[in-house]
């Protein structure tokens, strides 16, 4: 089986999804990453990164470091090559920068990923909903062209020069961060004395936005997390090591929250909710005709 997933940014792969995607290419399924910006605009939010050198060269050291996370999961990497948006702050925000992806038109950066869904011809892609997990323009844009990917990869009348169509049976949407899971982790703190960092950070999180009402797909992936744990440390400048990633012990985060987290918004074959199983449906599935 093929598994295809899509993100905005170098580290995105690592923090989203990352330990599901070591297990399946560790159990001999194809996987590959598609990163569709360059990543040039982050901040460097490891101190010991804000080095003389590194902010000029931003855009290669980012280039080094997905190298570095993709080896250590296992899986195939492709760059979209598209300019960072940044993330614009301010009341009110500034405009965009010129060129940058999220003011890319549509239909050109969904041709570019259908010619990878077409080449590669997954049986299934991950992206993000419809607010790109946080409101980042690039997380929303990626949105927007994994889903019309999805569609258009089917239809031999879209994008005629972008290779034969394929049909992809599903595409999920990524949920990381369960609000559920930070209060277990910050629980499990406070019950042995240590400071809680996730405590401000749920204040600020209204109880109805917990995306755990919209998972329909958990998979058991603990075993991995210490890949994934180490493929966020391989984007040094985007990943402080002592940051708030990494401030539950890795046998706890096994322990209190094994399994990561996905909704399955569109399928074409048939499968039974709750899954514990991204393939589920396909081998024996029944495809959906279109309009169903």
């Amino acid at each position: 089986m093929r598994l295809l997933a899509v993100h905005a940014h170098p580290d995105d792969e690592s923090s989203k999804g990352a330990a599901t995607m070591a297990r399946y290419a560790a159990e001999g399924h194809d996987v590959l990453v598609v990163t569709l910006t360059d990543g040039s605009r982050g901040d460097i939010l490891n101190p010991a990164m804000d080095l003389p050198g590194i902010k000029e060269n931003i855009t290669q050291v980012r280039r080094e470091e997905m190298a570095k996370a993709e080896e250590i999961l296992g899986v195939q990497h492709r760059w979209l090559g598209y300019v960072d948006s940044g993330l614009p702050e301010g009341d009110p925000l500034p405009p965009l920068p010129e060129g940058c992806f999220a003011l890319v038109p549509l239909d050109e950066s969904t041709e570019a990923l259908v010619e990878i869904v077409r080449d590669f011809k997954p049986h299934v892609m991950l992206t993000y909903d419809e607010r790109g997990g946080y409101p980042h323009p690039d997380h929303i844009r990626c949105h927007e062209v994994s889903m019309a990917a999805f569609e258009d990869a089917a239809d031999a009348s879209k994008y005629p020069d972008a290779g034969e169509p394929w049909v992809v049976s599903k595409i999920y949407y990524i949920h990381g961060f369960m609000r559920a899971a930070m209060v277990k982790y910050g629980e499990e703190l406070e019950r042995v004395g240590q400071e809680n960092p996730f405590k401000e950070f749920l204040a600020k999180w209204d109880a109805k936005d917990d995306l755990m009402n919209r998972v329909t797909t958990q998979i058991e992936c603990a075993d991995y997390f210490d890949k994934r744990d180490d493929a966020l440390r391989a984007h040094a400048t985007q990943v402080d090591p002592n940051g708030f990633f990494f401030a539950v012990p890795p046998e706890w985060k096994k322990r209190l929250w094994p399994t990561e987290e996905f909704e399955l918004a569109k399928t074409r074959v048939t499968t039974a909710i709750p899954e514990t199983d991204l393939f589920a449906g396909i081998e024996d599935g029944v495809l959906v005709e279109a309009g169903e």
